[in-house]
């Protein structure tokens, strides 16, 4: 478990965390609205080299980035499941975050996904950010 201080924490985590993920891997990124999701995936890409603009793929539900490695963000927030969206076709190449993965519950074993957690910490910066590896050794 991680106690977060501020938004540049946030982003300080999640390049540390980095190096860990590769193609294949998929994050689920938990917590409730505004608790900085897509924030971790912004640090990330920033990570990677990728300069552009990040927003919440909460409409286009899925956005791709040409980044090394390739990295897929997605946002289900809008959907019941993620069932007909194609994004299993994806998961080999790229890593892959998901924000609301309780919505993609038969694309792939919760086991098999790294878990990171995003909670609001006592201020209105501060966050607690637990990391849960796959249990399968994926």
């Amino acid at each position: 478990m991680f106690e977060i201080a501020s938004e540049a924490e946030l982003a300080q985590l999640a390049e540390k965390l980095l190096p860990q993920w590769n193609v294949g891997d998929i994050v689920a990124l938990e917590g409730p609205l505004g608790a900085g999701k897509t924030t971790f995936v912004r640090a990330c890409l920033r990570a990677c080299g990728y300069e552009g603009a990040v927003r919440s793929p909460t409409f286009n539900l899925i956005q791709s980035f040409p980044t090394d490695p390739p990295i897929l963000h997605s946002d289900l927030y809008r959907v019941k499941s993620a069932a007909g969206l194609g994004l299993e076709d994806e998961f080999a190449d790229h890593l892959t975050f998901i924000e609301w993965p309780d919505r993609m519950a038969d694309l792939i074993p919760a086991e098999e996904c790294w878990w990171v957690q995003i909670e609001f910490g006592q201020t209105a910066e501060a966050r607690i950010v637990t990391v849960t590896p796959p249990i399968s050794g994926r």
